[in-house]
């Protein structure tokens, strides 16, 4: 039996949308700018600490 009380991702959400508080898309976008903020410090680190 299938469980119909769970939430599901209807076609009209988007997962790029900007919305506040602790949704989805924020943790989303929260992961995307800690990656590029990675990368960034990965890039720049080495330059800096001449």
């Amino acid at each position: 039996m299938q469980d119909t009380a769970k939430s599901t991702l209807t076609a009209t959400e988007n997962r790029n949308a900007w919305r506040w508080g602790f949704t989805r898309q924020a943790e989303i976008w929260n992961g995307r700018l800690a990656m590029l903020l990675v990368t960034l410090g990965c890039l720049v680190y080495p330059v800096v600490s001449k």
